[in-house]
């Protein structure tokens, strides 16, 4: 059984202007589409193409730096960019940084071993870190300096702001100058500012949810994602309202609220900031089961309601193998995003997890992401159809028995046939 141990760690593009109307429910619809498309590939290959478009924009693979530490500046996005990650997304800005107070320790770690060693491998990640407390202009400028310098690559801002039109409007407007290539929108920070309407507090409430994305998808001209909260007890009811109000893409999951646990000693919660701690986000390994649910239950959803083909959906949760995301991509996500485990592994990761995807592909003669998407959706069903199935197989394979089993089954009808029956071949 796992043990506890904690360890603390101190230029606007230019579009066609073009109407927007809010679609019904599985009707296609005019969308934003990225304005940076390169198809470059070459014709053959004799590995599996990890490429992927989603929303008009193009990534050599699926694999997308979620947003937080990993995104914080110009710095580490160039690295992540270097280091051949598909799409970087940037740690979240609000308009105004100086109301962002982090503290120190913010992070707390669960470990699996039976002996409580500090060695053993960490399978669960506490933060309670608030969005960027960098001035935005900073990061505006180094948003277009990446971009300048890496234009065909996707970089995408992550935005949260209070409820107010104007603020959104105006973050938009100052973001999309930078020419990044999307938004994801922070609907499911767990904690910090709640009081101010930010992150989950819009992303649980599905009637200020639809107010808000009306206000971002009637400025915003390039694609939208809005990113979920698993914090709530239905996770299709907001990705429901997100796309009917204009997005264009889901991500799921944000981290989950936690507790991280009690120092036994001290007798104080963990990470222990002057003595006191407050409920954090849960990330990693342990998340992963978790985050597949939540992500099946959308992408059903999507498939049934919306059609999959206009849409996307961004899979989060404790991905740390080639494996890890080809599950998420079974179950219907687009592209796969990391982000403890780039804290954990280092950016260098994306090579192993690009090489564990295309072997996963190999074994099954997979030539595209496209060629397994969804393929998993269809064998999960309700717990009554599972009864009848079985009942259903039970009878099947009884129905194949050879011949009678014992005299008491003879029924004086059709002996020829009955005999033939039990006639060995």
């Amino acid at each position: 059984m796992a043990s506890l141990s904690f360890t603390q760690i101190r230029g606007k593009n230019p579009v066609a202007e073009f109407s927007r109307t809010r679609p019904e429910l599985g009707l296609t619809r005019p969308s934003r589409v990225g304005f940076r498309v390169f198809a470059s590939e070459s014709e053959t290959k004799a590995e599996p193409d990890l490429s992927v478009t989603v929303n008009g924009l193009h990534m050599p693979n699926p694999f997308v730096i979620g947003s937080g530490p990993p995104g914080t500046n110009y710095t580490v996005m160039k690295r992540a960019f270097d280091e051949g990650w598909g799409a970087v997304i940037a740690k979240t800005v609000s308009l105004d940084a100086a109301k962002v107070k982090n503290v120190t320790p913010r992070y707390a770690r669960l470990r699996a071993d039976a002996n409580g060693s500090t060695k053993g491998q960490i399978i669960g990640w506490e933060n309670i870190e608030l969005i960027s407390d960098r001035p935005l202009e900073t990061m505006l400028k180094e948003f277009k300096q990446l971009k300048q310098e890496y234009p065909d690559r996707i970089l995408i801002a992550s935005i949260m702001e209070e409820y107010n039109k104007a603020g959104w409007e105006e973050l938009i407007d100052r973001v999309e100058q930078t020419g990044v290539d999307a938004f994801e929108i922070n609907f499911s920070c767990p904690h910090g500012m709640p009081e101010r309407k930010m992150g989950a507090a819009v992303g649980q409430d599905c009637a200020l949810l639809e107010e808000v994305c009306g206000w971002i998808n009637a400025k915003a001209t390039i694609p939208v994602w809005a990113k979920m909260t698993p914090n709530v007890t239905d996770i299709t009811q907001p990705a429901r309202v997100a796309l009917s109000s204009g997005c264009e893409g889901v991500a799921a999951i944000n981290t989950i609220m936690s507790v991280m646990g009690i120092n036994l000693t001290t007798l104080r919660p963990e990470p222990c900031v002057e003595g006191y701690s407050t409920p954090g986000g849960y990330s990693s390994k342990a998340v992963h089961p978790i985050a597949l649910a939540k992500v099946m239950n959308i992408a059903k959803m999507m498939k049934s309601e919306f059609g999959d083909k206009d849409y996307s959906l961004s899979g989060i949760g404790g991905v740390e193998s080639g494996g890890d995301a080809a599950e998420f991509i079974l179950l219907g996500a687009n592209t796969v995003q990391v982000c403890t485990g780039v804290m954990m592994h280092g950016y260098g990761v994306v090579k192993k997890l690009c090489s564990e995807l295309q072997d996963f592909m190999k074994l099954h003669n997979f030539s595209s992401i496209e060629d397994f998407r969804g393929v998993s959706l269809e064998y999960f069903t309700t717990h009554t159809d599972l009864v009848r199935r079985q009942q259903e197989a039970i009878q099947q394979r009884k129905a194949v028995r050879k011949g009678l089993q014992s005299d008491k089954e003879w029924t004086g009808d059709g002996f020829v046939k009955e005999t033939e029956s039990m006639v060995s071949n």
